[in-house]
Formats: C-alpha cells, structure tokens, sequence
C-alpha cells in the first residue's frame, strides 16, 4: 500500500507523551531516525453482510489500523498507511476488506475518513505557526516555543473513553491510569486482530452498567467457585480504585441524561457546568475532558503544578488557588488557554523551572 503522507508542523513523539491528554499513548517503536504509532480507530460503517452465509455483522465501525511514521528529523510531516483487520470478535472479515476487492471510489473514501480523523486526533487545522507568534509577544511565554516545537493537542479518538479516562486520572500517576485503561480495554473492548498484531476497542457505556465492580461482587456471582484473589474480571481488579462507582454511574448518565453527541455543539460554560454533573468530575477533570475530548480550546484545566507554574511567572509566587488559576488561564489566554497550558506544563518539565519551583 502507497504511504499517504501529512504536510503539517507536528511533534508526534512529544504530542502523545506530553503528560496532558485524556487517552493512553498510541503503540510506539523506534527504529533509528524513525518513531513509528500504531492504533486502532473506527470509521463510520455501521455494519457489513457476509455475502457467503447473508449473515449481518454489526460493527462499532469499520477498524482501521492506522500506521503512522516521522523521521525524527523532519517536523514538517508525517507518512501514514492503514491496515484492515483480519478478525472482529469471533468473525473473520479478512475477505471482505481487501483492497484488490474495493473500488477506487471506495478507497477515496475511507482514506479520505481516515485523513478526516487524524486531522481532528492530532488537531492538525490549528496554525501553530499564528499560535508561536502569540506566544512570543508573552516574554513569560516566548521560552516555550524551543522546548515545545509540533506540540499539539491529543484529541481523543473516543469520547467516552477520554470521559472514563479522565476519570481515572484524578488524584493518579499517568502510568497508572493508562495502564488501568488498558486492562479496562483488553477485558472488555472488541477484540480486533490485525496483521500487525491483536488491538482493542473500548466498551460502550452500556458495556459498564453490566461490569462486576469488585472482586466479592464476581465471585458472589460465581458461586465463590475459587480463592477471591482469582476473580480478575472486575474494575476494581482494573486498579481504579475508588474511581470504580464514580465510572459506573456515569455511564448511567451518559445513557440516561446526557448526550454526548451535543456536549460539542454547547457554549464552553454551559458544556463545563454539564459535565460537573459527572460523579467524580471537579473543574480540572471537566477542563481535561472538554478540551481533550471535544476541543474547547478556551478551557483550563489547572492542577497543582499548573497552579505552581502561573503563580511564579506571573504572580510573583503569591499563594493562589486552582480556581483563580483557572480564571487567569481563561480570561489571560483566551482563546489559546488550552494550547497555553500545555505548553507552560511541558516547557516547565523540560527546562528546568519544574525543578527550580519544587525546590521553593
């Protein structure tokens, strides 16, 4: 298959691992001046016929394996192919997606859907070149630029998984609730085999009303067939700890009271005071997941080293809360507090000025 190809300013290395996104980083390897990203996402094709047996196989979409390359070197663009899958859940599909089968129209179109979906995933229609201009009139900000060269926003390909996520991620490590979101994934999500190996999707809110949520709960289901340790198909066993009924209730409300396909179209204060309602959701979760999972740029999320971060660069090292953080970012950066914070985060891990407020 011919390598498509992006012309476009981006870090793709630096967007997935800069600690402020809302979904796990997409599969890695390096091979020399290389990095290669491997992941699954779904194009919208409800469903396909098995023309063999009339059989109907409902999908979540179509899976695509999406293979992404940049050389290390060149900032300016990226090459990307796609693989279809072999096997979806217990239903081999290899015949049906094969390219020598497809019309050329046919492939136009997927391939036009994938480009569609890395443009909103690596926010590629935002001008970071107009962006780098305004931070350079900030001389607080105009430092960032060096250290953070093709950073973009990380969109969530799934919104309901950037919501659990996030979720997941208060008051937690990145490693830990990546690796929780994973376990979530490989227990419960679509199985999809690739060529290129075994990728999962990730559950439907419907799929979460029917999770054990601890490890008494499945065994008392089971008959206590086996030691309680042995009992593994639950959340709790996910390592979400506390997080497990604030996941389960929400997905009630994203069923029973919120549309998660409007949230996009609201005002930012509206969409933010709807997404509060979320068991488990405070203003810094509710800023990561409307700026991650639906591209509020105007949003905020402001957490104790954000809050260390503004206060020394702009409030002299005055004490000041998450809250007044939170309205500074907004009301100081306007339209750009999202892409704001995430530079100031990253630029302070890198240059030093972490180090240099943690030792205060």
């Amino acid at each position: 298959m011919t390598n498509l190809k992006f012309n476009s300013l981006i870090n793709l290395k630096l967007t997935q691992e800069s600690g402020q996104t809302s979904q796990p980083p997409w599969r890695q390897n390096s091979i020399g001046n290389t990095d290669e990203f491997n992941e699954l996402i779904y194009l919208k094709v409800p469903s396909i016929i098995n023309e063999l047996s009339d059989e109907s196989i409902n999908l979540n979409g179509l899976p695509i394996l999406l293979k992404l390359s940049q050389d290390k070197n060149d900032l300016n663009s990226f090459t990307y192919i796609y693989e279809f899958p072999k096997k979806v859940g217990n239903h081999q599909i290899s015949n049906f997606f094969d390219t020598n089968n497809l019309s050329n129209n046919e492939i136009k179109i997927i391939e036009n859907e994938i480009k569609n979906e890395l443009t909103k995933i690596y926010d590629l229609d935002f001008d970071l070149k107009k962006f780098y201009d305004f931070l350079s009139a900030d001389e607080k900000l105009a430092p960032s630029v060096d250290f953070c060269k093709g950073l973009r926003l990380f969109i969530a390909k799934d919104q309901f998984e950037c919501i659990i996520s996030s979720i997941c991620s208060a008051n937690n490590s990145i490693a830990r609730w990546t690796k929780s979101i994973d376990k979530i994934k490989h227990n419960w999500g679509e199985k999809v085999e690739f060529d290129d190996g075994i990728f999962y999707g990730f559950p439907s809110p419907n799929q979460f009303l029917d999770f054990y949520e601890t490890p008494i709960e499945e065994a008392e289901a089971d008959g206590h067939s086996y030691e309680i340790e042995c009992y593994t198909h639950n959340l709790k066993s996910c390592g979400v700890g506390y997080r497990t009924p604030y996941m389960v209730k929400a997905s009630q409300m994203l069923i029973d009271e919120i549309d998660i396909n409007q949230i996009g179209s609201m005002d930012y204060d509206e969409a933010f005071d709807l997404i509060l309602k979320l068991p488990g959701v405070g203003a810094k979760v509710a800023d990561c997941i409307l700026l991650y999972g639906f591209r509020f740029e105007e949003a905020f999320p402001s957490d104790v080293w954000i809050k260390r971060i503004v206060s020394h660069l702009y409030f002299d090292g005055e004490e000041i809360s998450a809250d007044q953080t939170r309205d500074f970012g907004i009301e100081h950066f306007g339209d750009y507090a999202g892409y704001a914070q995430l530079y100031l985060f990253h630029y302070a891990r890198k240059s030093g000025l972490m180090d240099k407020i943690k030792s205060k």
